[in-house]
């Protein structure tokens, strides 16, 4: 008798520790590849906020990831690259998108310590426009300074017929329309001029620059789009995923090796394959060599605090970061964005040992 009550007892148990594993989402929950995931101990909620251009691979990698993974939740904020690394540096989100990396002078502000950048995916800023009968359009380096600085303010005006002698274009005002918020698409987009247009941009370059009274603004790449569409004679810079969501026409864009090439997931990918990478995985793919490389080519991190003060909260970030570097990668060309090239993707997948 004593010998089955220790049996049927020791059989209650492991019922029990199974239900348990079960019920806390821990070692009974498996990733997409059939592997045990890490016990996060119990359900976790993961906030994040910050770039916009990130934001529509966010939303589909969260989805599928969340189905995987049901006591981990995820939600993404957006607000622009400024926000989400003002709000990591407040330690009130648990990772941020950010299409730019902290300035040396605000990393004293960072209230949880060093922090890791993880490069998720390369996309092309659209230059998209508004313009009656213009379905084609060239541009110029030293030409898109112009416009967007203020110089060039008619759509006929002889630097852009120059670029486009086949085209009809009208004698109609331009509207140059920018972003309202702090971007790491401005950052990008005019650091790119600065360094293309051979002298021509002079707003410097920043995620906010000092932009003509009289241009338009608009909050996120989505509101920049919305503009362009609704303003005959805008022009405008937009990620190529929002640009194609709203259906607008976009410049192929002159590049170092003289050739007019399209946004497209593709010639990010080729501005890519040169990229030179430091030690903490930031780099530019802007105005890069090759002649289908597409100049306004750019990138964008999630970053994270490299020791996090909540254990189950850092298992749930490092293995949804995992996630992004390996299996979501497949998605990014459907959203017109270019996956990770294979050294850097490794460099990536290897820096997770990083996060405490």
């Amino acid at each position: 008798m004593k010998t089955w009550i220790a049996l049927l007892a020791a059989s209650t148990a492991t019922l029990s520790s199974c239900k348990k594993n079960d019920d806390n989402g821990g070692a009974a929950k498996t990733t997409e590849s059939g592997k045990k995931a890490p016990d996060t101990g119990g359900n976790v909620s993961l906030s994040a906020s910050g770039s916009t251009f990130q934001k529509a691979f966010q939303e589909v990698a969260m989805d599928a990831f969340m189905k995987n993974h049901s006591n981990i939740k995820i939600t993404y904020g957006g607000g622009g690259s400024g926000k989400g690394r003002q709000d990591l540096a407040d330690m009130v989100v648990d990772f941020a998108g950010s299409d730019s990396k902290y300035k040396d002078e605000d990393k004293a502000k960072i209230k949880g310590g060093d922090v890791l950048y993880f490069p998720i995916l390369l996309g092309p800023i659209s230059v998209s426009y508004n313009v009656d009968g213009t379905d084609h359009l060239n541009l110029s380096p030293d030409t898109l300074a112009k416009i967007f600085q203020g110089d060039i303010k008619k759509w006929n005006d002889p630097a852009i017929v120059a670029d486009n002698k086949d085209a009809k274009l009208p004698a109609e005002d331009i509207t140059v329309v920018h972003r309202a918020d702090g971007s790491g698409t401005t950052d990008n987009f005019t650091k790119y001029l600065d360094a293309a247009s051979g002298g021509a941009w002079k707003l410097k370059s920043g995620s906010t620059v000092n932009w003509p009274a009289d241009e338009k603004a608009g909050q996120g790449n989505g509101g920049v789009a919305q503009i362009v569409g609704s303003t005959k004679g805008a022009i405008g810079y937009v990620d190529l995923s929002d640009a194609k969501a709203a259906k607008l026409h976009y410049a192929n864009i002159k590049n170092k090796g003289g050739k007019f090439v399209e946004p497209t997931a593709d010639s990010a990918s080729a501005a890519g394959d040169g990229i030179e990478v430091k030690d903490d995985l930031t780099f530019s793919a802007l105005d890069a060599k090759g002649d289908a490389a597409y100049p306004i080519t750019y990138q964008s991190w999630v970053i994270v605090y490299a020791k996090q003060s909540d254990a189950a909260k850092g298992a749930a970030v490092k293995t949804y970061l995992e996630y992004l570097l390996k299996d979501a990668q497949k998605e990014l060309a459907a959203l017109d964005f270019a996956p990770l090239p294979k050294s850097l993707q490794d460099k990536a997948l290897a820096q997770l040992a990083k996060i405490q």
